[in-house]
Order: structure tokens, then C-alpha cells, then sequence
């Protein structure tokens, strides 16, 4: 059995290379972080964008991700117009130039899409939607607008000037801007797949995983006299710490490698995940090995096989012999041994008042003996005579006994006593009527332990049992 202390040297390492098992944990978990990062940047790049644009900034291009050039030129076609307005006022003719490049480019965006490359369509419908409600206020627009009229209305010297230009503009930057700016352009690669620089970043991680794991293994090889392949099955979760894909699953490497430096305590969430296992297979598991057995031996009565064992038949299959000896003949030795030698001796005062007391039964029913207590001065002769006799044919019966178990001739004559009543139980045994009778009730009383058992699992539950495991365990710790 191992101690606690063997069972925590190999949960955790020493304390001499603690430091060492902290450091490549916190690297695994940096990689991890930035896997983490990684996979969610494509689906929250809006969040990301809004939040940490200087990061979008430098990751769009490990994502080969670029900003689409309609809605980029659209952007800046905005940004051309705020700045004409400026220098010319809104009512001039080259603000109006402006404004109908601008009402062409809503009409392209509207009818090609852009944002159907980045998955962004939903952006488009928002962006149409939130155009016809602003300009649907406008005295001059009718009452359903499509998005195209509402473009066209939104970028016209009219509306701008009816209506607060710096108000129109604040809403098309705060409201529009956003969503139009999110948009972007993905590079494909030679592959026909997007392209991710990724691996430039996890390469350099990946190459201390892979030196690591290749000491690890050549350690415990020589260290436990395995092979290779052994000694890396026996960390075989540090291999997805070592796959280019499925990046995801280096939460199981890590998440070891934490609890494994101390670095994180996951002994409550362990001892639960325990419970719960055991509490719901336990109780299942308990009741197949129990009826397995209990079927096992009730086949086994059924085959024959018990009596074969107990007195080892010739006949059938061969029985094999480890130690060419009669365990049950030795077994029968050792128990009279120690009944003749230490058992008796102590109970031999008992004997003598059990003999005393059959010995007074006996006599008191004789009319001659009666009469002889009535003698004057001989009433206590019959007493001292019995307690002498039941002294005599105890000592009697003890000295032959030990003589007879150290006459080598008598211990002959026992074994070959107990050969020919083995051999005459196992003809008697053999004999079909006895055989039957025996196996049938054998086997009822087996179905009725299996019952029985099976009950009493069901009822008693398993939850007891695993509280009081926890309570050992703790009391070990300690």
C-alpha cells in the first residue's frame, strides 16, 4: 500500500523543482490566454474594435484582415464631404459633387453587399433601418421610404440644409459610422482557407512544449524502466499542447499543469467530480460484480467444479498443484494442533467441572451410591471420588490425545484416516441423488444471498459509505 506522503510525491513535484513546474505552467497558460484571444478575436472583432482599436490595429493583419475598400471609400468620401462643407459651405458646387458621389456609392453599397464577405449582413439591414427612420420625419418624404430614396434623400442639399447639418452629420458618425467601419476584407490563401498567421506566435511556445515533453519522457522512461511510447502515454494530455490545431483542448494540459505546481486548488472541485462519479456508478457497479460473482459460484456448483476443488478429482480437468500440497489436509492439521496444544490446556478446568458434573448426574441415579452418603462420615467420599475420576479421565483423555499427535505411527494413521474419509465423502458426493440435492440447495441459498444483497444495496444507498471515505482521506492528510 502506498503512504500519503508516496501519494502526494506523485500528485505533485518536489519542492527542489517546484520554480521549474510554476514557470512552464505560467507559460502554458500565457498560450493559453493567447489561443483564448485568438479564437474569439473573428466573432468579437466588433467588441474589440470599439474597445481596444490600437489592438485590431496590429491583429487584423496576423488575421490577413484588411478594411473593405467600398466601405472604406465610402468613410472617407464622408470624411471629404465634412471637410468641403467646411471650406465652401454646404450650398457649393463642389459640396454637391460630393454629395452625389456619395448618393451613388449608398446605392452600390446597397446593392452589392460588402458585408457579406465578413458575415456582417445583419450591419447592412441595421444601417437601411436606422437611415429610413431618421429621414421619415422629413416634411418632404413620403411615408415609405426604401433605402435607396432614403440615401438619396439623406445625401441631398436639401435635406442638409432643412434640416441641422452638424445634427446630421453627429448622427451618421456615432450611429452608421460604427457599423460601416467594422467591415473588412479577409485574404484567402493558396489553401482556399483564410488567412492566420497565428502559428507565428504559438511556433515559439510550441518549441518549448515539444522540449519539455521530450525530457519529461525520457525521465520517466528511465526513471520507471518503460519505453518510449509509455512514458509518454503516462503524460499523453501534454500532447495537445503540442497540435497546431484544436488549440482549444490546451485547457486540459493546463489546467493539470496549475494544480500540479500548486498554482491552482482544484482539490475541491476533484473530490467533488469523485462523489458524484462514484455516487452515480457505484451503487450500479457494486450490484454487477456482487451477481457476477454469486452467478460464478452458482455455475460452478452447477459444472461440478466445488466439489472437484475440495477434493481434487482426477477425473475431468486436470487440477493445478503450486506447491504439491493438500491445503485443506494442512489446514485440518493446523487447526487440531492448535486445539490439542493451547486450546485445550485452557479450557481443560472447564472439562473437569463438566465431567464432575456428569459423573454426579450418573451416580446420583444409582441406589448404592445413594446410600453411602447416608453413611455416617462417608457422606463426602462420593464427591471426592467423582471429582478425582473427572480429574483422572480428563488428564487421561489429554495425555492420550497429545501422545497420538506426536506417534509418528499415529500421525500416519490420521492421514490415512483422512484419505479414505475424503475419498469415501467425495464417492458418497459423487453419487447423482446426492450431488443433485446438494447443487439445488447450494444454489437457492446463492439466489438468496443474491437477492437478498442486491436489496440491501438498493435500499443502504452508497452515500454513507462515501462520506465516511472522505472522512479517512481527510484524516490522512493531516
Amino acid at each position: 500500500m502506498l503512504s500519503v506522503q508516496e501519494v502526494k510525491r506523485k500528485k505533485f513535484p518536489s519542492r527542489r523543482y517546484l520554480w521549474l513546474e510554476r514557470l512552464l505552467a505560467i507559460i502554458a497558460l500565457i498560450n493559453l490566454v493567447l489561443v483564448a484571444f485568438d479564437l474569439s478575436y473573428v466573432p468579437w472583432r466588433d467588441f474589440y474594435f470599439e474597445e481596444a482599436p490600437i489592438i485590431v490595429q496590429y491583429y487584423d493583419r496576423v488575421k490577413g484582415i484588411e478594411p473593405h475598400r467600398e466601405t472604406q471609400r465610402y468613410l472617407n468620401t464622408v470624411d471629404k464631404l465634412e471637410t468641403q462643407v467646411e471650406q465652401s459651405g454646404l450650398q457649393s458646387e463642389e459640396t454637391e459633387r460630393v454629395l452625389l458621389q456619395l448618393r451613388r456609392l449608398s446605392n452600390e453599397m446597397i446593392e452589392d453587399n460588402p458585408f457579406d464577405v465578413a458575415n456582417k449582413t445583419g450591419n447592412l439591414a441595421k444601417i437601411k433601418r436606422l437611415m429610413r427612420v431618421r429621414v421619415a420625419s422629413f416634411e418632404n418624404a413620403s411615408s415609405e421610404l426604401s433605402a435607396h430614396e432614403a440615401f438619396t434623400l439623406f445625401w441631398s442639399q436639401l435635406y442638409l440644409s432643412q434640416r441641422n447639418w452638424q445634427e446630421e452629420i453627429s448622427f451618421f458618425n456615432s450611429n452608421l459610422r460604427p457599423l460601416i467601419a467594422t467591415n473588412y476584407y479577409r485574404d484567402i490563401g493558396e489553401n482556399s482557407k483564410f488567412i492566420d498567421k497565428f502559428w507565428l506566435i504559438d511556433s515559439p511556445f510550441i518549441a518549448i512544449f515539444v522540449l519539455d515533453f521530450l525530457i519529461r519522457t525520457l525521465y520517466i522512461s528511465v526513471r520507471n524502466k518503460l519505453t518510449w511510447l509509455e512514458a509518454m502515454l503516462r503524460r499523453w494530455y501534454d500532447l495537445f499542447l503540442l497540435l497546431p490545431f484544436w488549440r482549444w483542448l490546451r485547457v486540459i494540459p493546463v489546467t493539470i499543469r496549475l494544480y500540479q505546481s500548486r498554482l491552482l486548488n482544484l482539490e475541491p472541485v476533484r473530490s467533488q467530480i469523485n462523489h458524484d462519479f462514484v455516487a452515480n456508478f457505484a451503487e450500479e457497479i457494486t450490484e454487477v460484480v456482487g451477481i457476477r460473482l454469486i452467478d460464478q459460484l452458482q455455475e460452478a456448483v452447477r459444472r461440478g467444479n466445488i466439489s472437484r476443488w475440495l477434493f481434487r478429482s482426477t477425473s475431468g480437468q486436470s487440477y493445478v498443484d503450486i506447491n504439491n500440497r493438500n491445503e485443506i489436509q494442512a489446514i485440518a492439521n493446523r487447526l487440531i494442533q492448535l486445539s490439542v496444544y493451547q486450546v485445550l490446556p485452557k479450557i481443560q478446568p472447564d472439562i473437569q467441572v463438566l465431567l464432575n458434573h456428569t459423573i454426579q448426574n450418573v451416580l446420583n441415579q444409582s441406589p448404592v451410591y445413594r446410600q453411602i452418603q447416608n453413611v455416617p462420615g462417608m457422606n463426602k467420599l462420593p464427591n471426592q471420588m467423582t471429582e478425582k475420576l473427572a480429574n483422572d479421565i480428563s488428564q487421561a483423555a489429554y495425555s492420550t490425545i497429545t501422545n497420538f499427535m506426536e506417534d509418528p505411527v499415529a500421525a500416519k494413521m490420521w492421514n490415512k484416516l483422512f484419505d479414505n474419509f475424503s475419498k469415501a465423502l467425495e464417492v458418497e458426493l459423487q453419487k447423482q441423488p446426492n450431488i443433485q440435492e446438494i447443487q439445488t440447495l447450494v444454489i437457492d441459498l446463492l439466489e438468496e444471498i443474491k437477492i437478498n444483497y442486491v436489496q440491501s444495496i438498493a435500499e443502504g444507498g452508497v452515500e454513507d459509505i462515501l462520506e465516511e471515505s472522505q472522512k479517512i482521506r481527510r484524516i490522512n492528510r493531516k
